[in-house]
């Protein structure tokens, strides 16, 4: 796995809670943030498909969709 060092700022507050799990799990800080971020990004991916799915956007059937292919090949 490529990695990358990151110089950031945290409040005071965050880094103590990542310490104390960090410490609690047995598990090194950047491995907590990193799952912490992956997780993080999951739930933004799903919020930004709901976005797309409330957008006022023309869609098409599936049946359409498919329809269509098998008439363009």
């Amino acid at each position: 796995m490529n990695t990358v060092r990151l110089n950031i700022t945290l409040p005071t507050s965050v880094n103590d809670d990542i310490t104390r799990y960090a410490e609690e799990l047995n598990e090194k800080k950047s491995h907590l943030i990193a799952s912490a971020l992956d997780m993080y990004f999951d739930y933004l991916d799903i919020k930004i498909a709901e976005q797309r799915l409330n957008d006022d956007v023309s869609t098409e059937s599936m049946d359409d969709f498919f329809d269509s292919l098998d008439t363009n090949v």
